[in-house]
């Protein structure tokens, strides 16, 4: 049988982050739950669509999913386990932010939940203020404790390096705090300043002030090494884990596995085929039992658009991509398609084979690893 992910998204958060451009705003209790009642109608009208097929992981995004009201929560997943064949040993994850966390909430995630990532980012108040966090640093380190004390075995960690007001000496202090309550898991991100959010307008603007590049590169080796002494095994670009709790839906995404995205936005790839739903929150009420009416983009990727995203995705994980994969898939050698480009970037020192078949980002090749994943564009 084949199996899938599930996405669910949220859009909901208590305030929005200055970083922030995912698809989330802050909302009245009432209109959380009239989104419920929707992704409900949008779950049983997807009922057919992953007929003979496994659910082997489940991820609930946003947002915050953890302002959702927890009795809408329980329905939800009352009607997916109803519509879907959700495996016994699923992975289920749920992202939570410091300050979202009360009784009904960790209930709910003992019954439900198998995996919580905490969106800590730092454990430095006065760069949490800057990021516009809703929490502090011991707030943050209360939540896991909680977390640990309500049965949660597999816990992830959120950090965010290079972020305004940040020395390489106070990111070295919050890998350090993270690494002593001993998180299953850790995701460590440098900061993206996106165009239409605070933080990109404040950098037009010349008034958002953030670490040189020269500190940025210091940060990520840091993190490196820091992690890695501390145990945690680098198996993506920004994602180290405890061994056994790597992130199976993830790894998904990365492996161009099947993923089914429900609620609003919600993005999801079935074979060749990959789909987006409404960012109109008005339409995606009216139309939520009719997932057809939902879609707004759809893509029957070209089998050149799926090489490419193979070998870019693929190339994230540091055990690289294979070659006979690459043929099985594709019915086409990896080295017909990208001999060129593999030859200069191994011989640049930014790929290199760990095995026969198969290539691998170095560690140079993770620093500048946009540029390196770049060369695989066909068009």
């Amino acid at each position: 049988m084949n199996e899938t992910g599930l996405y669910l998204h949220f859009p909901f958060c208590v305030r929005k982050c200055g970083y922030c451009d995912f698809l989330s705003f802050p909302a009245e209790e009432e209109t959380r739950k009239i989104y419920a009642a929707a992704l409900i109608r949008e779950i049983r009208g997807n009922a057919g669509v992953l007929r003979d097929r496994k659910v082997t992981s489940i991820f609930l995004g946003g947002g915050t999913p953890s302002v959702m009201p927890v009795q809408q929560l329980r329905r939800i997943f009352s009607v997916l386990y109803e519509c879907f064949d959700i495996a016994d040993d699923c992975e289920i994850t749920m992202e939570i932010n410091p300050g979202t966390l009360n009784e009904k909430v960790l209930s709910f995630v003992f019954d439900h939940i198998t995996r919580v990532s905490l969106g800590v980012q730092s454990f430095n108040d006065e760069e949490l203020r800057g990021l516009s966090r809703i929490h502090t640093a011991e707030e943050a380190e209360e939540s896991f404790r909680l977390l640990r004390e309500s049965g949660v075995r597999n816990i992830n960690l959120d950090l965010m390096s290079a972020i305004p007001g940040q020395s390489a000496e106070s990111w070295e202090q919050t890998l350090v705090k993270a690494v002593s309550l001993r998180p299953d898991h850790i995701s460590a991100y440098s900061l993206i300043v996106e165009e239409n959010t605070p933080f990109g307008r404040m950098r037009d603007e010349g008034v958002l002030v953030l670490p040189d590049e020269e500190t940025e590169r210091f940060m990520y080796a840091e993190t490196a090494r820091i992690l890695a002494e501390a145990g945690y095994e680098r198996y993506e670009i920004s994602n180290y884990a405890k061994p056994g709790f790597r992130c199976r839906h993830n790894i998904k995404y990365w492996r161009r596995e099947d993923c089914l995205g429900l609620g609003l936005g919600a993005a999801s790839k079935l074979g060749a085929v990959r789909w987006k739903n409404t960012d109109s929150f008005e339409h995606y009420l009216k139309h939520s039992a009719d997932p057809g009416m939902l879609v707004c983009e759809m893509e029957d990727m070209t089998r050149s658009a799926e090489a490419e995203e193979f070998m870019f995705l693929g190339l994230r994980m540091t055990e690289g991509v294979s070659a006979q994969e690459f043929e099985q898939t594709f019915g086409s050698s990896m080295r017909v398609v990208y001999g060129d480009v593999l030859d200069r970037l191994c011989g640049q020192g930014l790929l290199y084979m760990p095995a026969e078949g198969r290539y691998a980002l170095t560690d140079r090749g993770i620093d500048v690893s946009n540029m390196v994943l770049s060369e695989f564009l066909l068009g």
